[in-house]
Order: structure tokens, then C-alpha cells, then sequence
């Protein structure tokens, strides 16, 4: 048959194939999934390439008697052909399908099949290498066969030769661009894959957590997309949460006091600090009738935003109880009751140590509600006096009696510390405990300076004491020089 026919015909099946390309594709390739489209599109070409190549065959067979073996040729070359315009499509509608996520910020529906790209290229190579070679041998093969056929004269057997070499050239040429092509192809698909995510990356290395990485392939990438993406999110719900720990902090800062209180015969200093944002710890003065003052310092359980939250409760409770319980004795059971109600079942509980002043008096009435005791320094004597009591933790028994204590007369100068067991129980590297006696040697050495040089002495050495180790619990201290009136 003269190859202008063959041709012909070729074409011919090609044309009938290509105009029924178009609506096959949107019927069968863009209406499916996406992550299954580049694949559908592979098997679509392979298979519209190997039905025009069946349909030349056919023709040829029943028009002009197409021998056997050529006609197995031709249907081996239309399956190499086949797969690498399959291929090359299917890459191309995966490039596609790249470019609209990166565009639009789309991920593909989640699939639990996972195909790897060293598989994926694996069998790419595999196959591409078999058929080029098996389509070497076949024109070697045949052209080996054609020159045992043809005159043995000189001339004729250079002219087979030149041909022979031209054809295998053109044969090579054209399978070693079809293989160029093919790797240029994975080339940009890989290309946007690294870019895409490589991108997103830069920027959240500059702190931008604004996009995500859009998951574009169901291989290695998309995997690592998706635990991108998994990572950005668990980074804006830390910087959520942080802004949230900065707001909880800012309000419980402005809980507490900002300034001392201002009476006649009283000088007070208090400061409180957190091992986190925000604690457990909680101070406050109020001003109660006849010039008395009352100092409170309690202590939630634990530390953190929860203990912060449970102790602003007890501090909206103890605000409540101050304008409707006359005692201290009374006040704080008012507290324990409503604290009681909201926390006996939850495990939470608060210490607290209350005292009233009144500085006209020279007396001291307190309760202690299973917190640390506070210390009377009386720098005359150099005598230090333990203001114990009994009393229970606030929210375990709401039918719980509180006992006051009181201590009529002070000598002027004596100085009052109310603190939390945070101070005692700071630890350094060795592990060895702070503890009250230090405290006690800080008080007696300092007992000369004012209440807030005594505060800022007794924190400077606890931090000194600290050294590297970390702060463990919350520490809240009240400084109280009593001079009387």
C-alpha cells in the first residue's frame, strides 16, 4: 500500500476520532471527581487513539487486504502513541487542575488513596523505556530482514543501508522527543508543586499565617500540603489563644490594686506575680467605716487561667460580702457559702487570709481560711509573732464556722507580711526551698525601710535565690508598717 494512503486513512480515523473527543471528555473526564480526572483523561486518549488506529486497521484489512503483521505494527505504534499523548494530556489537566488551587485557594475533596510520585514515576519510566525499545528492536528487526531481501549489488546495499540508517534516526528521534516532552511536562507540574508549597511556607516563616497551602495532588504533595495546612491552623489557634492570654491578663492585672491605699498611721506595699499570663493569686484593700483598712491575699488552687478565673469569682463575692457582713469572721463565711455552692463538686477551692486594721486602735482582727500564716515583726524587740488561726480552705464546707482572732496593740513600727506559700516554696537549681526563715531574716534586716522597699527587697532576693530555675507557683506578697496614730 503507498504510504500517501496509508496515511490518508490514518488521518481519516484520527478526525472521525477527534470530533467525538470533545463531548466524550465532558461527559466522562470533567464530570468526575477531580483528584480521578487526569487519570480518566489518560485512559481517555489511550483508548480514542487505540479505536482510530483499530478503525485504520479494519479498513485497510477489508479494502485492501492489510497483511497481518503490519496491521500488528501499526495497532503496536497507535498503543505507543497513545500513551504518550495520553500522558502528556494527563499531565496537563493535573497542571491545570494546580494552577486553579493556587488561584483560588481550592483543595481537592479529601481521598484516602494515596499514590506516591515515586511510584507514579516508576511506572511512567517503566513503560516508556519498554515501548521505545520493543519499537527499536521491531525496526531493527524488520529492517534486517529487508536487507537479506535485496539485490546483493554494492550500490543497491548502500542505498538499503542509507535508508535503514535514516529511518532508525527519524524512529529515534521522534521517540527521544515524545520522552523530552514527557519530562519537560513533569518537570512544570513539579515545578508548581514545590513552588506552591514552598510559597505558602516562605510566608509563614515571616509570621504571615493568612493562606493556606492549596492541596492539589493526591500523592507526597498533597500529604504534605494537607499537614501544612494542619500546622498553619494549629499556629492561628496559638496566636488566638495567646491574644486571648494577653486580654485575661490585662483584665486581671486591673483587678488588682493599682495604687496603695492612703491612711494615717498605715503605709502598705503589695505586688503579686504570675508563673504564667494570668493565677491563682489575688490581693486587694478595702476601706471599711472608723478608718479601719481591710487586706485580703488568697490563693486559688493551681495556676493558670483556670485558677484565675475561679479566684475573680471569689473576688466578686468577696466585694459582695464587704458591703453586707460587719466581721471578718462573717465575711469570709459568706464567701466560703457562695464559693461553696459553685465549686464543692469541682475540686477547686481558694486560701485566703483577711485582716482587718483599724490603725486608731492599734488593733488586728483576721481569719485564716487554710492559708499561710502571716508575720508580725516587732523591730523593738526583734521578736517575730505567727498570726496563725483555724480555719479551712473556701469552697469545701459551706456550713464551715470561721473563728476570728484579733491582737490588740502594736508597737509603732511593726511590720505586717502577708504572702502566699509561693514565696516560702521557691526553689533554685539545687532544688532547695526558700522558705520562711529567710523571709523572716529579710523583714528583721530590712525593718527600718518603707513597706514598698521591704516588697521590692523580699522579690529581688527571690529571684536572686531562683537563679535560672523556673517560677513554679504564683507569688503574692502585702507589706503592711504599722505606725498607729
Amino acid at each position: 500500500m503507498p504510504p500517501v494512503t496509508l496515511g490518508a486513512i490514518i488521518f481519516g480515523a484520527f478526525t472521525v476520532v477527534l470530533f467525538l473527543r470533545r463531548p466524550i471528555e465532558q461527559r466522562w473526564v470533567l464530570s468526575a471527581d477531580v483528584p480521578r480526572r487526569p487519570k480518566r483523561q489518560f485512559g481517555l486518549d489511550l483508548t480514542l487513539v487505540l479505536l482510530a488506529g483499530l478503525a485504520a486497521v479494519g479498513f485497510n484489512m477489508v479494502a485492501f487486504d492489510f497483511p497481518i503483521g503490519s496491521s500488528v505494527s501499526l495497532m503496536f505504534g497507535c498503543l505507543v502513541a497513545g500513551f504518550f499523548i495520553g500522558l502528556d494530556l494527563s499531565l496537563a489537566r493535573e497542571r491545570e487542575i494546580i494552577l486553579d488551587s493556587i488561584k483560588h485557594h481550592h483543595d481537592l475533596p479529601p481521598d484516602r488513596r494515596i499514590f506516591p510520585v515515586t511510584r507514579k514515576f516508576t511506572l511512567v519510566a517503566v513503560a516508556a523505556t519498554l515501548f521505545v525499545t520493543l519499537i527499536i528492536v521491531m525496526v531493527i528487526g524488520r529492517d534486517i530482514v529487508w536487507l537479506s531481501k535485496i539485490e546483493q549489488t554494492e550500490k543497491a546495499f548502500l542505498d538499503a543501508q542509507i535508508s535503514v540508517a535514516y529511518e532508525i534516526f527519524f524512529v529515534t528521534a521522534v521517540l527521544l522527543a515524545k520522552m523530552i516532552n514527557l519530562i519537560l511536562s513533569y518537570s512544570k507540574n513539579l515545578k508548581l508543586l514545590f513552588a506552591n508549597e514552598t510559597g505558602i511556607l516562605e510566608r509563614v516563616s515571616r509570621g504571615d499565617l493568612t493562606r493556606f497551602v492549596p492541596v492539589a495532588t493526591n500523592d507526597e504533595f498533597g500529604v504534605i500540603a494537607d499537614h501544612t495546612n494542619s500546622m498553619i491552623r494549629g499556629l492561628r489557634h496559638r496566636i488566638q489563644l495567646i491574644s486571648d492570654m494577653k486580654v485575661a491578663e490585662e483584665v486581671q492585672k486591673n483587678l488588682l490594686p493599682h495604687n496603695p491605699p492612703e491612711l494615717p498611721g498605715l503605709d502598705v506595699s503589695g505586688v503579686s506575680i504570675y508563673c504564667d499570663q494570668t493565677g491563682g493569686d489575688y490581693f486587694d484593700y478595702f476601706h471599711l467605716s472608723d478608718g479601719r483598712l481591710g487586706i485580703v491575699v488568697a490563693d486559688a488552687s493551681d495556676h493558670g487561667i483556670g485558677a484565675a478565673m475561679h479566684m475573680t469569682s471569689a473576688r466578686g463575692m468577696l466585694l459582695y460580702g464587704t458591703q453586707h457582713n460587719g466581721s471578718p469572721a462573717a465575711l469570709v463565711g459568706e464567701v466560703n457559702r457562695l464559693l461553696a455552692r459553685d465549686s464543692s463538686r469541682t475540686g477547686w477551692f481558694v486560701s485566703m487570709f483577711l485582716v482587718e486594721i483599724d490603725p486608731q486602735r492599734r488593733t488586728l482582727r483576721w481569719v485564716r481560711a487554710g492559708h499561710e500564716p502571716a508575720i508580725l515583726y516587732d523591730p523593738g524587740q526583734e521578736k517575730t509573732e505567727i498570726l496563725n488561726g483555724e480555719g479551712i480552705a473556701l469552697g469545701v464546707d459551706p456550713n464551715y464556722h470561721f473563728e476570728e482572732e484579733a491582737l490588740d496593740g502594736w508597737p509603732p513600727g511593726s511590720i505586717l507580711v502577708i504572702g502566699t506559700d509561693g514565696i516560702h516554696e521557691t526553689r533554685n537549681e539545687q532544688g532547695q526551698m526558700f522558705g520562711r526563715q529567710r523571709l523572716h531574716a529579710i523583714v528583721r534586716s530590712n525593718s527600718t525601710a518603707p513597706a514598698e522597699a521591704i516588697q521590692r527587697t523580699i522579690v529581688d532576693r527571690l529571684i536572686e535565690f531562683r537563679g535560672s530555675a523556673p517560677q513554679e507557683d504564683d507569688i503574692t506578697l502585702v507589706v503592711v508598717k504599722l505606725q498607729g496614730l
